[in-house]
């Protein structure tokens, strides 16, 4: 199995170049995840806790869960991977089953970030978009797909979204095989990426 990981700050478009390409390629040859769906459960804190938990640190990450889940797919194994709950900040109960496939894709602010995930990677990305388009990305992509409160979303990009991604997530860019400019969308970089994919399957 090769792993693909593809690193840049909320709101960039990692999602959205994830989903291109494998949406070109053979869905029964793709799989793909989200860290988001690796958060440390919560569910020992109260709701105003996890509220202003800091989502956007390394620790906040259950790195050991993921890791041990990528190596058990790369050994033939299926997992079951966790669903995250946004409105109430903790992992639900019910799981997502992924099975082994020639190529999984892993998404996330700091996928690039832990040295032992990207030990198993094969490409590493980094998508690169301007702040200012991330948090406007952002605030509506949480207010009309995740119940937030605009003042909700503006406080905690300031306290933790917008240090961290200096601290932790833009500093990764130097682990990036590949560098792709976002805006609207560089479907230019996200056909590179498939194609080479695509090559990758057929050896």
């Amino acid at each position: 199995m090769k792993v693909i990981l593809i690193a840049g700050g909320s709101g960039s478009g990692k999602s959205t170049i994830s989903n291109s390409i494998a949406n070109s390629i053979d869905s029964e040859n793709v799989a793909f995840i989200s860290m988001d769906s690796y958060y440390l459960p919560l569910s020992h804190l109260t709701l105003e806790e996890r509220k202003i938990f800091n989502f956007d640190h390394p620790k906040a990450v259950d790195i050991i869960k993921l890791i041990s889940d990528i190596k058990d797919l790369e050994n033939g194994k299926s997992i079951d991977v966790p669903v995250y709950n946004f409105e109430n900040h903790d992992r639900d109960k019910m799981t997502i089953k992924i099975k082994p496939t020639k190529v999984l894709i892993v998404d996330g602010i700091l996928a690039l970030h832990f040295k032992e995930l990207r030990d198993l990677a094969d490409i590493k990305l980094y998508i690169q978009t301007e702040g200012d388009i991330r948090f406007i990305r952002r605030l509506s992509r949480d207010i009309s797909e995740r119940g937030r409160q605009m003042d909700d979303v503006i406080t905690q990009y300031l306290l933790t979204v917008k240090p961290m991604h200096q601290t932790f997530v833009k500093p990764s860019i130097q682990h990036a095989d590949i560098i792709i400019p976002f805006y609207e969308f560089n479907s230019t970089g996200a056909d590179l990426i498939a194609s080479k994919i695509k090559q990758i399957i057929k050896k």
